[in-house]
């Protein structure tokens, strides 16, 4: 929850919508600090708060078991925008009432703002463009409210208070609502009264004086992969404690091709104290005969815990452990403190983490998406090769081969996955793409190769374009440049005889396949 760090916080509840990311994201784009939070949190968590966003959902209000309201949210003199779901249940809590619409209305319609003078409307034409999505909406408003703007087939399609509280039956967060985000600016600004100084160098002041109080005079030791997160994270710390802050780097036997040496080199060229420890044959022991991916996972968390543990007592036996773990990764790990989101896979610095951990755990990245790790890390000065890099999932290529890890299945699969990269840097797209890999499957299909009948190796090509990795779609790389890919791979790289491109995106699919 909110620390205090920051002098202005929103609150987003989230009653299960699609778009409750995109509300995030808006927030966030307009510098002001944001967290999702489940409605049932403690108010008394959310410091420095400004206002509170009520997100959409799938319920209706009048259902049984419906989401409800929390009733600290009665009280509270901070401003309130309630979006769909969020705006039926304050009417029907607050004595107006809420029924099923005459028809269904998805997809886009025509706003007409009936007082342009409000603040959510400031700045505004008198017709917009907005996009729908509700099977209910309000028939007769609660005591106190306004009507404040209608569409063809909604009435109260925006609804005000004198005191500050704005529902809206539209989602202003989606692209289809082309004016949306300078709604919701407009709610920042205009009703809440932020100030918008939630700036990657403010972020990078108060975390490193914050990481400092909370360390004091002790050491700490960074679980570091060498990719973007654990680098910023790494630096954060390093600012605030120097030399006390040992971060170890361990060779799972999980890597790309030649990444342990780059990631050492990669940390000297920027000062970090590192401790590269070989553990390959430890994980791939462990990972012997293992097929399940949420058994991988749990395996590999406590196995990096064991080894920083042996390796803290090298150390002087720090009490603190830095993680670079990202927001997404708290949200779709289902944690206690994220308890309605479902539990998508265990990320293993969250979910696979065990209960006896001998560390405090320091996460300076632990409420940021990606995109803004990014963008603290070149306030840190980090170079762009490191805050450039694409995203590598913690359990390494275990989860990039289905079934079981075998040395032999990870040479094969390293071969693939190097030309893969090699391919999207060649193009020039390597920046374009959130995630370009290789996938080892399980599978085996009949080819031709020469005269001769062969039953090879099925590898999977995955390419997604992304802002967090909360959604993503599948690249649309040129069809030449696949081809390239595919015909390297088979004829380089022993074993395989068919190449098959993903296009999923996510969702239904996740960006990794296990």
């Amino acid at each position: 929850m909110a620390d205090g760090l920051h002098q202005e916080c929103i609150a987003i509840l989230d009653f299960g919508s699609q778009y409750a990311q995109l509300i995030a994201r808006r927030v966030r784009e307009a510098q002001v600090y944001c967290e999702l939070v489940s409605p049932s949190t403690d108010p008394r968590t959310l410091a420095n708060l400004k206002g509170v966003i009520l997100s959409g959902g799938p319920a209706s209000v009048y259902d049984e078991g419906a989401p409800s309201m929390p009733d600290w949210l009665h009280d509270t003199d901070v401003p309130i925008l309630s979006i769909c779901y969020g705006l039926h249940l304050i009417a029907q809590t607050e004595g107006g009432r809420v029924q099923r619409a005459d028809r269904r209305e998805y997809g886009p319609a025509r706003l007409n703002v009936l007082e342009s003078g409000h603040p959510i409307f400031a700045d505004l034409p008198s017709e917009l463009e907005v996009w729908m999505s509700h099977g209910d909406q309000v028939e007769a408003l609660p005591r106190g409210y306004r009507r404040i703007a209608a569409s063809e087939n909604c009435t109260f399609a925006a609804i005000a208070t004198e005191s500050g509280r704005v529902g809206l039956q539209f989602h202003p967060e989606v692209a289809h609502t082309p004016l949306g985000a300078q709604i919701i600016r407009n709610f920042l600004f205009g009703v809440c009264g932020c100030a918008g100084d939630w700036t990657p160098g403010r972020y990078v002041d108060d975390h490193v004086a914050a990481i400092a109080r909370q360390i004091g005079s002790q050491s700490a030791i960074c679980a570091l992969s060498g990719g973007v997160d654990s680098m910023v994270a790494a630096t954060l710390v390093d600012r605030a404690i120097g030399d006390r802050l040992t971060c170890v780097f361990v060779d799972n036997g999980l890597l790309r091709e030649d990444e342990a040496a780059e990631v050492v080199a990669s940390c000297q060229s920027i000062n970090l104290n590192v401790r590269a420890v070989d553990a390959r044959d430890l994980f791939l022991d462990a990972l012997a005969g293992v097929v399940d991916p949420e058994e991988k996972r749990r395996r590999i968390g406590g196995l990096f815990i064991d080894v920083f543990r042996r390796e803290a007592l090298k150390c002087g036996n720090p009490a603190f452990l830095v993680q670079g773990t990202l927001y997404p990764d708290v949200i779709e790990s289902a944690t206690s403190e994220n308890p309605n989101a479902a539990k998508i896979k265990t990320h293993h610095n969250v979910g696979g983490l065990p209960k006896d951990l001998p560390f405090t755990l320091v996460e300076p990245l632990r409420y940021l998406f990606k995109d803004e790790v990014r963008e603290v890390g070149r306030a840190l000065g980090l170079p762009d090769r490191v805050v450039g890099r694409q995203p590598f999932p913690g359990p390494g290529l275990a989860v990039r081969i289905l079934g079981e890890i075998t040395p032999d299945r990870l040479s094969l699969l390293r071969k693939a996955d190097q030309i893969v990269t090699q391919e999207i840097e060649r193009a020039g797209l390597y920046d374009e793409i959130w995630q370009a890999f290789a996938v080892l499957t399980p599978l085996q299909t009949v080819g031709v190769m020469g005269d001769g009948r062969t039953y090879g190796n099925l590898v999977a090509i995955r390419a997604v374009t992304s802002d967090d990795a909360m959604t993503a779609d599948w690249a649309r790389i040129p069809h030449e440049i696949l081809a390239t890919m595919s015909s390297r791979i088979v004829n380089e790289v022993p074993g395989v005889n068919r190449v098959v491109y993903d296009i999923s995106s996510k969702p239904p699919a996740t960006i990794e396949w296990e």
